[in-house]
């Protein structure tokens, strides 16, 4: 594949090693792919945006799945990667971000302030996730381009900025997918489960960890066919499309977090991942 943004090498340590990023163009909260090509050892570090880079290898060089934070503004941010002492540089183009605006009316449940039994348990859904999110690092569990995790209408995108009942903003981070209740739900791709839990906002919900820092969500399942620790394949059933937690009809919230941030969940179906 050629690369789709060729960047310039500053000092590199070998003439043959080159440095690209794809997509070349990319929005707020998206995941790109940084590719070290041609060089003999791994990177000792890396950034690009702020955010830190994790390389493994990668069949002709390294790779790394970086993510851009959803508030970052349009223009020009600098990728470096350190390699045998030398830096290799370039840039990174982010379009605006053009996410839509929704005004929503919903029952008066939605937007007022849980009673404190409510904001105890949503604690506790909290620190389980943080547990989730404890991974070591590790080198990629998935092979092959990530797919949609069911086929159906799409409800909202990710980044949509909501405005319920005229004064309460919230802005969506992961992608809705329709769908009628008990339709199937399957994993984007191979990886390790490592939550199971019936939670108060996102109701029964599951979280993949398939390395290289990217791990996916799914929420308000109606049933989950899988257990912590199990390991899945790309495809594999991961439970049935339902409406529990907090929404207001069936769907399934598909999320997927890079590097400790959320990102569009359709960035990561274009990545070129070998």
């Amino acid at each position: 594949m050629l690369p789709l943004l060729l960047l310039a090498i500053a000092a590199a340590p070998d003439a043959g090693v080159v440095l690209d990023v794809a997509p070349a163009r990319v929005r707020p909260g998206d995941a790109f792919l940084v590719t070290v090509r041609g060089a003999a050892v791994a990177p000792s570090g890396g950034e690009a945006a702020g955010q830190p880079l994790a390389f493994w290898p990668a069949p002709g060089g390294f790779e790394a799945i970086g993510a851009l934070p959803i508030e970052t503004g349009p223009g020009t941010l600098p990728v470096t990667v350190s390699l045998a002492g030398a830096t290799l540089a370039g840039a990174l183009a982010v379009a605006p971000p053009d996410f839509p605006e929704r005004r929503l009316t919903v029952a008066a449940r939605f937007v007022v302030p849980p009673p404190p039994a409510v904001r105890r348990r949503m604690a506790a859904d909290h620190r389980a996730f943080l547990a989730a999110w404890a991974q070591p690092p590790s080198p990629p569990l998935f092979s092959g381009r990530f797919v949609l995790p069911r086929e159906d209408r799409l409800n909202a995108r990710f980044g949509e900025k909501r405005l319920f009942n005229g004064r309460k903003p919230s802005q969506h981070y992961g992608l809705d997918l329709g769908g009628d209740l008990g339709a199937p739900i399957a994993a984007t791709g191979a990886g390790r489960v490592v939550l199971v839990r019936n939670c108060w906002a996102s109701g029964r919900s599951v979280v993949l960890w398939h390395g290289a820092g990217v791990f996916s969500t799914y929420f308000h399942m109606s049933k989950v066919a899988v257990k912590v620790g199990e390991t899945v394949a790309r495809g594999q059933l991961l439970g049935q499309v339902g409406r529990s937690g907090r929404v207001t009809g069936p769907h399934l919230h598909w999320g997927v977090r890079v590097a400790g941030l959320y990102v569009d969940p359709e960035s990561l179906l274009r990545l070129p991942v070998p």
